[in-house]
């Protein structure tokens, strides 16, 4: 269900309850990005060991979708494999930028929350698709500014 704004219930949660907003000190991984249009920066802190992603933080100043899914980022990436964690980023980044199909909430209800707002709100789409790509450049190893074109 969407609040007056157009936005899923999941969405408003993470924006009011963001998690995992903070530095994160021993990040063995970190890239920058912003949102020309919306005006959204960000960082992106991780932290790998033993080939799979610890933890992950950000900080920014940005608006309610970049917050709500960096928040959202966060809790789906945590304990993966790095490797197997590129893969599905990028997929996911693509699916955002191309508007695809949500998956039924049952099935992914953080994927549904966001390919349903950047379908209903096409204009939001870059802001939603900027921490993920922050993260693969912060994977990727790039000190690069990020910047999401629609």
């Amino acid at each position: 269900m969407a609040d007056a704004h157009g936005y899923d219930e999941l969405v408003m949660d993470h924006i009011r309850n963001a998690r995992a907003y903070r530095v994160l000190e021993d990040a063995t991984h970190r890239a920058n990005g912003i949102n020309p249009l919306c005006g959204d920066e960000m960082t992106v802190y991780v932290r790998i060991s033993a080939d799979r992603l610890d933890e992950l933080t950000y900080q920014c100043s940005c608006c309610g979708v970049s917050m709500a899914s960096a928040s959202m980022m966060s809790e789906y990436v945590r304990a993966q494999n790095v490797a197997q964690l590129e893969i599905s980023v990028a997929a996911f980044s693509a699916a955002l930028l191309k508007h695809a199909e949500a998956p039924p909430a049952a099935d992914d209800p953080m994927r549904h929350a966001l390919l349903k707002t950047v379908r209903d709100l096409p204009s939001r789409t870059p802001c939603a698709a900027l921490p993920w790509a922050i993260l693969a450049a912060a994977l990727a190893g790039s000190s690069e500014t990020v910047s999401v074109q629609v």
